[in-house]
């Protein structure tokens, strides 16, 4: 077996219904725990996911009785190579967030989860396995399935149905999650490269990641984080998130909803590959868009379900997505696709009218700080490896 460190990265914020599922998935990982990292960063959860942290932590090991140790307990993370929990003052957001533990990863492999995320008892093993065959491979995307939770008991509902398989993206521009909604029938057991990770449990080379930085401009739109003043537990490092970073990895202007395309799209450009591995596998619970959508009609089936996201969300994935495409896309390959992406900002955009004119108070920032992701664009586009021919292989 190998004997490469990898680094479980989570971002909670108020998590309490799923943190026990995930740290008793990660419990169970059949990967050596002396080569496996943990860092927790709290967003300023209000509810009991701290302090079920600290209970997770403390509630399995036994005290020697001639240990010095007060308690019936020891430290449960301590079979790890290393844990660290930090507590932010603020909410960074989910990818800010990701981008914030790296100061504190030492692994080789990332693994960048959210809360709601249960992890196969192999996810590590078979995913170290697969990336150390090629080191070009910059992330990995795992085979995601939806699970439900019990009303009551909050007990998790493992289900064979399709969350995520990684991201797609038509000629519209239109990016969706691959085999949503379906039942798994053994359909989709390729392992492929596909156009891009998605940000559920997605796995990255510690490296690739690195490579992503950008120069990050001084200012920030409405509703984002800057960088901010950390407490942490655990491992201690002095000035974590004192100073403004003149870099970064994810758009910090983003904060929520988006960022995990972005990124992934800006490492298939500079040469990474990302992978669909069917045999890394986890769980999700994806809550608000847990339907499948099979054609135009069914956008008005969804306006009830819609409207259960947050509406600051649906301003910031319809503002996120736009300067993504904008920062990222080819101007060649934007030109030759134009009548499908015209005709599906037009749909776009009479949605909003009938359904949610809330999502058109996005467009004064979205074009307030357009320059700032014109100059970003610049970055990226001074760095790119893949053509906008070979691109196009992405596009469907």
């Amino acid at each position: 077996m190998s004997s490469s460190l990898v680094t479980i990265n989570l971002v909670v914020l108020n998590g309490e219904k799923y943190v026990r599922h995930f740290l008793s998935s990660l419990a169970e990982q059949t990967y050596p725990h002396d080569k496996i990292q943990f860092n927790i960063l709290d967003n300023g959860s209000v509810d009991n996911t701290k302090s079920i942290i600290a209970t997770y932590n403390q509630q399995l090991t036994p005290v020697p009785e001639q240990s010095t140790v007060r308690g019936t307990a020891t430290n449960n993370f301590a079979k790890f190579f290393a844990f660290n929990f930090i507590e932010s003052s603020k909410n960074l957001g989910m990818w800010p967030g990701q981008e914030e533990l790296l100061k504190y990863t030492n692994g080789e492999y990332v693994v960048a989860s959210a809360v709601d995320i249960i992890l196969d008892k192999n996810f590590i093993k078979n995913t170290v396995e697969i990336m150390e065959k090629d080191k070009k491979i910059g992330a990995l995307q795992p085979k995601i399935y939806r699970f439900d939770q019990q009303p009551t008991t909050n007990d998790p509902q493992l289900t064979k149905t399709i969350d995520t398989l990684g991201f797609k993206m038509f000629k519209s521009r239109r990016v969706v999650n691959i085999g949503h909604g379906e039942e798994d029938n053994d359909q989709f057991n390729e392992q492929k490269e596909i156009f891009a990770v998605e940000g559920a449990v997605p796995v990255f080379r510690k490296e690739a990641l690195e490579s992503c930085r950008i120069p990050q401009p001084t200012t920030h739109p409405a509703g984002s984080v800057s960088a901010d003043r950390h407490s942490e537990k655990g491992r201690t490092s002095s000035g974590a998130g004192n100073l403004q970073p003149t870099t970064e990895i994810v758009d910090h202007g983003y904060f929520w909803y988006g960022d995990d395309l972005d990124l992934a799209w800006r490492m298939r450009l500079f040469g990474w590959k990302e992978v669909f591995a069917p045999n890394v596998v986890a769980w999700h619970d994806r809550q608000t868009t847990k339907t499948l959508r099979k054609n135009w009609l069914d956008y008005f089936s969804r306006v009830s379900t819609r409207k259960q996201i947050p509406i600051k969300k649906r301003r910031l994935d319809w503002r996120n997505t736009r300067w993504t495409l904008i920062k990222n896309d080819y101007i060649i390959n934007i030109l030759k696709d134009m009548p499908w992406i015209v005709s599906r900002e037009f749909a776009v955009l009479g949605y909003a009218i009938l359904f949610e004119p809330k999502v058109l108070k996005e467009i004064p920032t979205f074009f307030r700080y357009l320059p700032k992701m014109l100059r970003k664009r610049r970055e990226i586009m001074k760095r790119v490896v893949v053509g906008s021919k070979e691109f196009r292989k992405w596009i469907n």
